[in-house]
């Protein structure tokens, strides 16, 4: 059975997470406060966690680094705050997703079912995937049908595709392929990813593997 950690501080959400989850066969524990989640999280050991970035004592955004210096488990943050950089400063610390307040349950839900198989399949990572018309060789780095990509290309793709479903920030694509003196040219994503999916999408206009989340990053959807 599935164990995940539901941290918040409004006690009626978490009562509401608890019967909805317990309701789909999922072990919960609860926390109302960064200090408790973290605790709990190293004595319990869950799978998932879904964590509050307003917490009464610790930021969620510490919450989640101090998760990331011992476990990879996925993390999804819900978040209250209107702006996106809350959002952002926590996927680049090291959450999976995010679901904004106020949200449906089944929402929640289905975010819950696809970072579990995410995490599943994580060992085994895939070695090809298909976009489009193309199937794409990770180990061998080729593209069918004769398509080339330069090395930067194939370096952004390879962090998309061997993360399926995952929105990985800007900051994170632009530190790992150019390094961090290079975070805030979010230009050059833009235009990679518009050479990406011109050689790659059937069409590119309308993206349906390589899709932008505006103002947070990107997602590879198989």
């Amino acid at each position: 059975m599935t164990r995940i950690l539901v941290v918040d501080d409004e006690p009626q959400l978490l009562r509401a997470l608890r019967i909805n989850l317990v309701a789909r066969h999922y072990e919960v524990a609860v926390a109302a406060d960064g200090g408790s989640a973290l605790r709990q999280a190293a004595d319990w050991h869950p799978d998932l966690v879904i964590l509050d970035l307003g917490l009464p004592d610790i930021d969620g955004v510490d919450v989640i680094c101090g998760l990331r210096g011992w476990t990879s488990i996925p993390i999804i943050v819900l978040s209250g705050r209107a702006g996106s950089q809350d959002k952002i400063d926590a996927l680049d610390a090291g959450a999976d997703d995010y679901v904004t307040k106020p949200f449906g349950i089944d929402e929640l839900l289905a975010r819950v079912r696809a970072v579990s198989r995410r995490s599943a399949v994580r060992e085994a990572e895939p070695a090809s995937v298909r976009i489009g018309d193309h199937v794409v060789d990770l180990s061998g780095k080729t593209v069918s049908g004769g398509t080339r990509l330069t090395p930067t290309e194939w370096h952004l793709l390879e962090i998309l595709v061997r993360n399926p479903g995952k929105l990985v920030s800007q900051r994170q694509l632009l530190a790992e392929v150019w390094g961090e003196n290079y975070v805030r040219e979010t230009h050059y994503l833009r235009q990679y990813l518009a050479q990406l999916r011109r050689k790659l999408e059937r069409d590119p206009a309308r993206p349906v593997h390589l899709i932008t989340e505006p103002g947070m990053g990107y997602r590879f959807h198989p």
